[in-house]
């Protein structure tokens, strides 16, 4: 599977953490000594869903080297829809007139990204598509709370475009070497841990220490074994992308795999947590940063639990 094209959104509105002295009493030094966290992207009334998708996908157009239109598998992963009925992947089908597509939505909380790569991988094995567009993004923001003290002032807004097609379309199209994904209801608190329950409550995570130690322990074993079962080994990593929940979290990872902290790659002071969208925003952000034999690694955690990893490499 081969990456043809990139694009993204955020929304340029920064909430700075001097903000949440007044809202959960918590202080900037303490937000950012815990999280790496120093401000967040936050979506306007008229940055909508489907507003953010539709800016991403125009985003990544300009790089497309085919038609749009030969586009013929849509999925749209997320775990803040606006509407899921309505969902943002038939809103860009009909924006684009892409009208031989196959259409539907993927939620496994912040791995919903890796879980639709997966999809789209097993689509084209199976030669039921051959090109295909992601569309993964969180308005964290429509259900997140402020006020919350636990984890209020973790989340950002923002969304990604991937245009993927079963063979390369040009020489410099990245390989996706491997995916791998995996349901961890069963571990920890699992269901518990972080939960979205849009008419009570809305975004919530009130165990982030049990969150914190399955996130470092998956996403830690997840890129050792997709890295090494890809025939590599640790060391020939250029790139690790983590899901932007923590900072902490992606220098525990580094620690564990012995891997240097300049090989990661984070958005996470600026932006917050993008939630499945944050660890292929990263990638997409820093595109002009790679070169030719360029190994990355990206391995997220999300609630649920859930977890997935992809390896890639650059022509």
């Amino acid at each position: 599977m081969y990456i043809n094209a990139t694009g993204y959104y955020i929304p340029p509105t920064r909430v700075t953490n001097d903000y949440f002295k007044e809202v959960n009493g918590l202080t900037s030094d303490w937000i950012l000594q815990r999280t790496g966290i120093r401000s967040r992207s936050r979506a306007t009334e008229k940055e909508t869903m489907n507003y953010m998708c539709a800016e991403a996908v125009n985003n990544a157009l300009p790089k497309l080297p085919y038609d749009i239109n030969e586009v013929d598998l849509i999925v749209f992963a997320s775990y803040t829809p606006s509407d899921t009925i309505a969902t943002a992947g038939h809103y860009i089908q009909r924006e684009y007139n892409i009208s031989d597509a196959k259409v539907f939505y993927v939620s496994s909380a912040c791995s919903s990204a890796i879980n639709a790569m997966e999809i789209i991988y097993s689509f084209f094995s199976s030669q039921i598509a051959s090109k295909a567009l992601l569309i993964c993004a969180d308005r964290n923001s429509t259900y997140s709370d402020d006020t919350d003290c636990m984890s209020g002032h973790l989340w950002g807004d923002g969304a990604v475009a991937y245009f993927f097609s079963d063979t390369a379309q040009t020489e410099k199209d990245p390989h996706i070497i491997d995916i791998t994904t995996q349901g961890l209801g069963h571990v920890g608190l699992g269901p518990e841990g972080v939960f979205l329950t849009p008419a009570n409550g809305g975004l919530q995570m009130p165990h982030g220490k049990d969150v914190f130690m399955y996130a470092c322990n998956y996403i830690s074993q997840n890129t050792k074994e997709i890295v090494e079962n890809s025939g590599y080994s640790l060391d020939r990593l250029t790139y690790f992308i983590g899901h932007q929940a923590n900072m902490r979290i992606l220098k525990n990872v580094t620690r564990q795999l012995d891997l240097s902290d300049d090989v990661i790659l984070s958005n996470i002071e600026e932006l917050g947590n993008t939630g499945s969208a944050s660890a292929l925003l990263v990638y997409a952000q820093n595109t002009d940063k790679f070169r030719s034999g360029d190994l990355v690694c990206i391995s997220v955690f999300g609630g649920g639990y859930s977890a997935g990893a992809c390896l890639l490499t650059m022509p």
